[in-house]
């Protein structure tokens, strides 16, 4: 071949290249208009109708709650969710991403299979990617035992753009009695043993609640239960009717949605009805516009807005950097921006002054508003 048909080849090459790094991110929505939210006379979190606001606003299921306990970082969180499973004599739904090989796994499919041979009904939603490291024989051996495992969103040729979507929720549910709700995944990693230079427990957290919320939260389970090809149950022992008393709460789901999003309206509405503290964790801080503009406005307004956020340790520099570009305006602006520097940070919540709270599997960035299967709880709870 000459050197003009290999200059030629070189060329058609990159222009291929080229065609597939703008066609690809057109076929995913990249280019479409974002919507702003814009929204006047926002309620302080403490007045009447805030809850009704929000709730309404965001599409968000209202409920009661009592919360029960509060789980720090790995140690405490995985003793939690055993304690919960072991517990369990009818039931445990359980959704998540994340899964990796090593002992905390290992310790979950014991806890389980051990329940499911009692009797138990165990039912698992899984997410296909953030699974994808697990060998087949780990949940083989959970089949074996009698738990019911379903995979979501595994790679098809019917609509491969679709294996972008993912299920990003953590959510336990015993005996629809029972609620663990946090962000942490089931890996070794959250005890340190990742590589992100840190050798401390990654920083996260889970709340137990008890009430007429797990009716809500069994509703969510059955949801992508269902999607993934399970059938759902809407007897009366899973959809337990509660007397309406405990903390004012409401649960938020986001599935995928390109221009409409329930947790995005959710965090400007939350940020906008901050008055004197809005404290917020997120590992993946990539606001987008809209959401740093409020941020500034509310930190202008007299707002002690703090962000805590990942350091020099995480399990994602792409991000990290990326976030870093993004600092300036919110510094100049009086955002007091942590980064956590033991090990990863992965909590994920918003406090807003003195009575309100909201967390749950809900990163500050587009993916989890726009594109993740996700869900926070939000409650009213000055402790």
């Amino acid at each position: 071949m000459t050197p003009d048909g290999v200059l030629g080849w070189i060329v058609a090459v990159l222009l291929v290249l080229l065609a597939a790094a703008i066609l690809i991110p057109y076929l995913r929505g990249s280019f479409r208009r974002k919507i702003s939210y814009s929204m006047q006379n926002v309620p302080r979190a403490d007045e009447p109708n805030f809850f009704l606001a929000i709730a309404g606003f965001s599409s968000s299921l209202p409920t009661q709650a009592h919360p029960t306990g509060f789980f720090v970082e790995a140690d405490e969180i995985y003793a939690a969710r055993l304690e919960a499973i072991q517990s369990a004599q009818r039931t445990i739904h359980f959704e998540t991403f994340y899964m990796t090989p090593g002992r905390r796994a290992d310790d979950f499919a014991i806890a389980l299979g051990d329940r499911a041979q009692a009797g138990v009904a165990v039912q698992l939603v899984v997410d296909h990617h953030g699974s994808s490291s697990m060998p087949k024989k780990y949940w083989k051996s959970l089949e074996a035992a009698g738990v019911e495992v379903h995979f979501f969103s595994p790679f098809t040729w019917r609509a491969p753009l679709d294996y972008n979507t993912r299920t990003h929720r953590k959510l336990l549910l015993i005996d629809s009695k029972v609620a663990l709700i946090g962000g942490a995944g089931v890996s070794d990693e959250w005890d340190g043993k990742s590589d992100t230079g840190g050798t401390a427990p990654w920083r996260d957290f889970e709340v137990r609640y008890e009430g007429a919320i797990l009716s809500t939260l069994e509703g969510v389970f059955m949801e992508n239960w269902t999607t993934v090809g399970g059938t759902a149950d809407l007897s009366l022992q899973v959809f337990q009717p509660c007397p309406p008393e405990g903390q004012t709460a409401f649960v938020t789901m986001g599935t995928f949605s390109p221009e409409n999003s329930a947790l995005h309206i959710l965090f400007q509405t939350s940020i906008q009805a901050a008055r004197q503290r809005l404290w917020i964790s997120s590992p993946y801080l990539v606001p987008d516009k809209y959401t740093r503009k409020v941020l500034i406005e509310a930190s202008k307004a007299g707002v002690d807005v703090r962000i805590l956020t990942m350091g020099v340790r995480n399990d994602k520099a792409y991000v990290y950097y990326t976030a870093r570009e993004l600092y300036g305006d919110l510094l100049e602006a009086g955002v007091k921006i942590y980064e956590y520097a033991p090990n990863m940070l992965h909590a994920k919540v918003v406090l807003v002054d003195d009575s309100w709270v909201s967390h749950g599997s809900t990163n500050m960035d587009e993916r989890s508003f726009f594109l993740n299967d996700e869900m926070n709880v939000s409650v009213s709870d000055r402790t």
